[in-house]
């Protein structure tokens, strides 16, 4: 049975949602499911823009066949060549065998790399510049390497201003019926997740998105419609989507806050980290948020990280170590390039106390432009009455650092 949605009168989406994987890239948990997203136009050639992953291919071929209603497939567009949107090329050639290929010289290798059987087809290289004609529409290619993988293109229609992004602008969550931005609450219900998608998948290469968006800035006048592989499609309010990631590319917080990310054995740190939660309420800043490592997914940590100003790094002592989970975050913060931050540090120890030292030294060592308060707490064990003037202290350094007051 089809399931497939209008952008305009002659382009189709033929995705389809997946609410059975538990983890994205067997990594990421998407308990909102999510979507694979493919477009079909009809024009004097009929094209077919990416295809979806496997779990979710009979959808997808149903879509396909229902919108080209006895029409053979004349094109198949691949901008992006993850096993999530190649995987079922072949299935297509299967089913369409005069289908003709584009894509770039390094998605044409990468094709052969994953045995896909190609050779007999037509197979169209395309380069940076390049224009191909379908009839009324005419489509140009723009390299977008790194975003998130090196053969990665988008393809803009001159005709109808249809941006194909493939990951980029990509979101979690599945569509369910909604396939426009604008049917849905995306600032309320969707912001996290695209958050989350894009800093976790993309976000070590912050500088290919730039370049990316300054190519796309210099024909945003022509780009009607915003077409990803995972996600709603926009074709409005393109300065919210674009202003999103700016910040998330260049490192910029979207806004100030502070985060407090703590790890605790036995709860004596969750306390300090409560502690210093409410002090800061008291203060004004209210725009805090508290995670617990052990109990939180890193990739949820690494979205909030992006999204505030300051950080807060609560941890016990582990082996004369940092605690093993804490030391994930810090690293998936360092393999995802994050910096500009402000952080603040909270060690605790029941002796050889040096969660603290070691912390400073990784961000030292490993992270660019990141400024850590001298106020640091120590703990021993417990937060008890004559450490609460460490911790006014602390409370009252990262009240004024979000607020702008120069000391």
């Amino acid at each position: 049975m089809y399931c497939v949605r209008k952008v305009t009168d002659d382009l189709f989406w033929v995705g389809a949602n997946d609410h059975r994987l538990h983890l994205f890239e067997n990594i990421h948990p998407i308990p909102q499911g999510v979507s694979y997203n493919a477009y079909v136009l009809l024009d004097k050639a009929t094209v077919l823009f990416d295809t979806v992953d496997w779990a979710v291919c009979r959808q997808f071929l149903e879509n396909v066949e229902h919108v080209l209603q006895g029409r053979p497939l004349d094109y198949m567009v691949i901008n992006h060549m993850e096993p999530d949107h190649c995987a079922c090329i072949e299935e297509i050639i299967l089913r369409y065998p005069k289908v003709k290929i584009i894509s770039t010289e390094k998605s044409f290798m990468l094709m052969h790399q994953f045995g896909f059987h190609i050779d007999k087809q037509e197979l169209i290289e395309v380069k940076e510049g390049d224009t191909y004609s379908f009839g009324g529409h005419t489509v140009t290619f723009v390299e977008a390497p790194m975003v998130h993988w090196p053969e990665a293109m988008v393809t803009l229609d001159l005709t109808n201003g249809a941006l194909f992004s493939a990951d980029a602008f990509g979101s979690f969550i599945g569509l369910d019926g909604h396939l426009f931005a604008d049917e849905v609450n995306f600032d309320r219900d969707w912001l996290d997740e695209a958050r989350r998608y894009y800093t976790n998948i993309v976000g070590k290469y912050g500088p290919h998105v730039q370049l990316l968006l300054g190519k796309a800035a210099t024909v945003l006048d022509k780009i009607k419609f915003i077409c990803p592989l995972h996600g709603p499609v926009w074709r409005k309010d393109f300065g919210y989507i674009l202003d999103k990631y700016q910040h998330w590319s260049t490192y910029e917080p979207e806004e100030k806050g502070v985060l407090i990310v703590y790890a605790s054995m036995y709860g004596n740190t969750e306390a300090a980290a409560q502690d210093l939660a409410a002090r800061l309420c008291e203060k004004g800043i209210t725009n805090t948020r508290l995670y617990d490592v052990s109990s939180t997914h890193v990739s949820e940590l690494i979205s909030q990280t992006f999204e505030y100003s300051h950080l807060v790094l609560a941890s016990v002592t582990y082996n004369l170590g940092i605690y093993p989970v804490m030391l994930d975050y810090l690293e998936d913060m360092k393999a995802l390039n994050l910096q500009k931050r402000t952080v603040a540090i909270i060690e605790n120890g029941s002796w050889a106390i040096k969660s603290g030292d070691l912390m400073q030294k990784f961000l030292d060592d490993n992270m660019k432009d990141m400024t850590v308060l001298n106020e640091r707490v120590s703990l021993a064990s417990t937060l008890p009455d004559d450490k609460v003037s460490e911790m006014e202290q602390l409370a009252q350094a990262l009240a004024d650092s979000v607020n702008g007051v120069e000391k």
